[in-house]
């Protein structure tokens, strides 16, 4: 046997090892995704492992699609098998909570995942009285005749930083004196040294009706953050009630001083076209420069929100965008969805602000015609 023989027989065999070694059954178990047919929101709360699926009162969920996105490699099975269940299919109708268990690809480690269908029609009246969870950070969600719904927020991505070390130092908090009652406080916070070097120097406590997908919260900012659920009646107003202090400095998505510029609160709401039961707004729906999303039909939103440290009140219109109307038989089938959303930035979206500002949130009401 020659050199060069032997040398290459040396570099196979490190191929090959190199090979082996890249084939590392993965050892993750997890879900990073939920969809199928009539699901209008899909909630993962990945520290609790419980995912709360919304669907349309009067849905039939004795067959309902649930198409999981797993970690690489794993799978996953219910823990009782119900009649019916043929995957992706389950049948929900005889317990709306059912139990399932990811197994990772090396079959090492397992996390099981409470699965909840609502049915639900989304209330028009919101007190943020309850609270689904305290720990690592609050969660809103409300009750009513109709079932339980999850308010999001970007809690979950401001838990990448670090920067909290109890629930009240998150950017979205509940706050013990309100216009009745508790209240909403947000407030624009530092991420501190996770955040600075990604551009994403500060998070602007925010509060809204839809999902954050915390897998994409690095990569995606403005694609994690999901507006809407699906809505029957024309919005005419929005009201409710604030208070709003700015912080000191408004600094770009560099955390560089805009000289000349101060911070203003949001609050805003949409109706827009959905095609498909699954198509919600996207963060960058009404972006800093250039056109609205082409979807949007009506919006109402704050023109001046001032700072004071009354309770004040607003009234905002729904008005008229792209040139569109409300299509009767489309709202009653529910084509349409509502976005509400609340910020302390008003350009936190795209992670400027002043760290410090605060808006206070309390007894909002949707009017209908």
């Amino acid at each position: 046997m020659n050199f060069r023989t032997c040398a290459a027989g040396f570099l196979l065999s490190l191929f090959t090892a190199s090979c082996i070694q890249d084939e590392v059954p993965n050892v993750e178990a997890a879900i990073d995704g939920c969809t199928g047919a009539n699901i209008q929101l899909a909630s993962i709360d990945a520290t609790h492992k419980e995912i709360e699926i919304y669907v349309l009162d009067g849905t039939d969920i004795s067959r309902q699609e649930l198409n999981f996105t797993l970690a690489d490699g794993a799978t996953i099975q219910t823990d009782e098998q119900e009649a019916g269940d043929q995957p992706p299919y389950y049948n929900f109708s005889q317990q709306p909570l059912r139990r399932f268990t990811v197994t990772s690809e090396d079959g090492n480690t397992q996390a099981t995942y409470i699965v909840r269908i609502n049915k639900m029609e989304l209330p028009t009246h919101f007190s943020f009285e309850n609270l689904r969870a305290t720990t690592p950070y609050h969660i809103f969600y409300l009750t009513n005749e109709s079932g339980i719904m999850q308010w999001a927020s970007g809690n979950p991505g401001y838990e990448l930083s670090g920067m909290a070390l109890n629930e009240l130092e998150y950017p979205t908090t509940q706050h013990p004196v309100g216009y009745s009652g508790k209240c909403v406080r947000l407030t624009t916070s530092d991420t501190g040294s996770f955040g600075a070097p990604i551009g994403m120097p500060i998070a602007a406590g925010n509060l809204f009706i839809g999902s954050f997908d915390v897998q994409n919260a690095v990569m995606d900012p403005l694609g994690a953050t999901r507006f809407g659920f699906p809505f029957t009646k024309k919005p005419a107003r929005i009201t409710g009630w604030y208070k709003y202090k700015k912080g000191e400095t408004f600094t770009d998505e560099n955390k560089n001083a805009v000289e000349g510029k101060t911070d203003m609160g949001d609050i805003y709401a949409l109706l827009y076209e959905a095609p498909t039961s699954d198509y919600t707004l996207a963060g960058d729906a009404l972006p800093l420069v250039g056109a609205i999303n082409g979807n949007i039909a009506l919006m109402a939103r704050i023109d001046n929100m001032i700072e004071t440290d009354e309770w004040t009140y607003f009234d905002l219109p729904f008005e008229p965008q792209n040139g569109k109307t409300v299509d009767a038989e489309g709202l009653a089938n529910g084509k349409y969805k509502l976005a509400i959303v609340f910020s302390s930035s008003i350009e936190g979206a795209y992670f400027r602000g002043a760290i410090g500002s605060e808006l206070y949130i309390d007894e909002v009401e949707v009017i209908c015609e």
